[in-house]
């Protein structure tokens, strides 16, 4: 996945992954739907809003709290393709380019509903809403090959397949 075009749902600093995904939400029973519950506590709804390639744009910190890889696989299974934000925490960025969720690290000037679109390959963003764009350092191109095949953990099963 090389470019995201999307709306924006906007988030602050510090976005926790007990907001993300409440911890009493992480059952197995409850894996192929955790999208469904994805912010529920602090954005009631936003899981039967939010359409297919969707971005959020936070600030600070995002991903902190808890090192669940539950975090990315919810926001993917709601549909959001991308989240930009002015830092993330370290091991829920690794957690997303590991599940194929594209995390950017870039502050941007954006609001909800705003539509965005991310080239990887170029490393820009532009709000369309607000006509303004920004640059990134794009991704070294392993981590884009990751990307393209959906994260690392894609990439494993797909090698897997090949072997058999």
């Amino acid at each position: 996945m090389r470019e995201v075009k999307g709306h924006v749902w906007r988030f602050g600093d510090h976005v926790d992954t007990d907001q993300i995904i409440p911890a009493e939400r992480l059952t197995s029973e409850n894996n192929a739907i955790l999208g469904t519950f994805a912010f529920e506590k602090v954005r009631p709804g936003m899981a039967e809003q939010v359409k297919q390639g969707d971005v959020i744009v936070a600030g600070r910190n995002f991903g902190c709290g808890s090192s669940r890889e539950h975090a990315p696989r919810a926001l993917l299974q709601m549909g959001i393709a991308c989240v930009v934000a002015e830092s993330f925490a370290r091991i829920f960025y690794r957690n997303c380019i590991n599940t194929g969720l594209l995390p950017v690290e870039c502050r941007i000037e954006a609001d909800d509903g705003d539509l965005l679109s991310v080239d990887l390959a170029k490393g820009t963003i532009v709000n369309h809403t607000k006509g303004k764009e920004w640059d990134f350092t794009p991704f070294p191109s392993f981590i884009q090959e990751l990307m393209d095949k959906g994260g690392l953990m894609a990439k494993i099963k797909e090698e897997k397949r090949c072997t058999r």
